[in-house]
């Protein structure tokens, strides 16, 4: 029996490989314009969320200015939930939650919504919720949106079932390497996490369209659609463009303490991943299908919380700029690293447009300033590449991808010294949260929707048959 499914599954490759290369021959110039499309697409849903959520946050920070953040955070917080939660329930029910899952269970043929609706929702209430205080970030909305336009690519092209699966999820790459500015990031994680492929036909149409989005939202950025400098100068050209730049002293000793390190990150994040599903279970078994309640309570306690906190915590971005500079002693990075766990929890299970790479990344480097700390104190030597090392395990831990994990972490600095440390921590931590359960933490919560009832919202719920 286990011959005859290894020989179906040779048979299914080998003809989807076919059926691809068939529309490549034959229509080669509209499969290249769609990928092109489609990194545009992704490019400019990427740049307009990340402005949109710039702009709302800049409008919070001075309204904490002018009135005092007991009122303005749980209001704003209750105000941004009703606001999304409506959008969502009102128009496109698929576009709450972080969109990974919806992309992944698209993948896996499941019969899901898919269509420019479900982006452009997901693209409004995902600046709305983030914006008003959800503390999630933005690249699990930019997977679901470089997805839905994917998907009506391959609907304009009526294009065989192969072929939209992996526009589909090139689209969902080009998402990720538009926010992260992070084409290879974009790549791995399209061939390790949503298709887990690697014939050369894929490859090859996966690469153009996450290197296309990265190149569409460099442009963007440069033309002022984004009001921050990208990775392209209109005098100067292409640029190399780092948020961070460490100082890196790799050392033999390293390895040890990172090793360490990714043992510690592998038992906290598998914590979190249990955490995040028991607050999504407890959420779907109290509110069921009351979305707007749930994101406008979720959205109101969320804001109390944060106002009872420092300064630092009203802006969760210029939280891990802190951390990732140095400039966070040890209370503030434990300090951070509670508060995220449990809030990000909390706005996961409100079903708020939100991602959790952004949080992974941060909760990470808590963990590697602190024991950075901790290794300073003990021995006097610090591993420069600590805090680095734990953002990138801690996603590894969570989403079980650490090759993409390395290179998120990498997009950050663009520093080539910096891959070995943190494919050793990525490694490591990937390797203890397997031994604990083998399944990463969007696998678990396509299972957990599995069992529930979902909501059919309209026709776009698979292409109709190719000619």
């Amino acid at each position: 029996m286990k011959k005859v499914n290894e020989i179906s599954i040779r048979l299914k490759q080998s003809y989807s490989s076919h059926s691809i290369r068939n529309l490549l021959r034959q229509r080669w110039f509209v499969v290249v314009l769609a990928l092109g499309l489609t990194g545009l697409g992704a490019a400019l849903t990427g740049v307009l969320f990340k402005e949109g959520i710039y702009l709302l946050d800049n409008w919070r920070l001075n309204l904490l200015k002018m009135q005092p953040a007991w009122l303005i955070l749980p209001a704003l917080g209750g105000i941004g939930g009703l606001l999304s939660g409506t959008l969502i329930s009102k128009l496109s029910p698929a576009a709450g939650g972080s969109g990974v899952t919806h992309i992944m269970a698209f993948l896996r043929h499941r019969k899901v919504p898919m269509g420019l609706r479900v982006g452009i929702i997901k693209l409004m209430a995902g600046i709305i919720s983030i914006g008003s205080g959800f503390p999630l970030g933005p690249e699990g909305p930019a997977v679901q949106m470089g997805g839905s336009v994917a998907w009506k690519m391959a609907q304009w092209l009526n294009a065989p079932i192969a072929f939209r699966r992996v526009i589909v999820a090139a689209g969902g790459g080009a998402g990720i390497a538009a926010i992260f500015s992070a084409p290879i990031g974009g790549f791995i994680y399209t061939m390790e996490e949503l298709l887990h492929s690697a014939r050369p036909v894929i490859l090859l149409l996966v690469v153009i369209t996450t290197f296309w989005a990265d190149t569409w939202a460099d442009v963007l950025q440069a033309i002022g659609l984004n009001g921050h400098t990208g990775g392209f100068d209109q005098t100067l050209g292409f640029q190399i463009e780092r948020e961070y730049t460490p100082l890196i002293h790799f050392l033999p000793i390293d390895l040890g303490y990172l090793i360490a390190l990714g043992i510690i990150v592998g038992v906290l994040a598998e914590l979190y991943c249990k955490y995040v599903l028991i607050m999504q279970r407890k959420g779907n078994q109290w509110f069921k299908n009351k979305l707007i309640l749930r994101m406008s309570i979720s959205g109101v306690i969320l804001g109390i919380v944060y106002s009872f906190l420092p300064e630092e915590f009203h802006h969760v971005g210029e939280l891990q700029n802190l951390i990732a500079i140095g400039n966070a002693n040890i209370y503030l990075s434990l300090g951070t690293f509670v508060v995220l766990f449990f809030t990000t929890g909390l706005a996961a299970a409100s079903k708020a447009p939100g991602g959790l790479f952004f949080p992974m990344l941060t909760l990470g480097g808590c963990i590697g300033s602190a024991c950075g700390t901790w290794v300073a104190t003990l021995t006097g030597h610090v591993p420069s590449t600590y805090i680095f090392a734990g953002m990138g395990a801690f996603v590894a831990s969570c989403s079980r991808t650490p090759i993409t994990a390395m290179f998120l972490a990498f997009a950050l600095t663009k520093d080539l010294l910096m891959l070995k440390p943190v494919l050793v921590a990525c490694i490591t931590s990937f390797l203890v949260a397997q031994l604990i359960n083998e399944k990463s933490i969007y696998e678990r919560q396509i299972e957990m929707e599995l069992n529930e009832p979902t909501e059919v919202e309209n026709s776009e719920l698979s292409l109709p048959p190719p000619n």
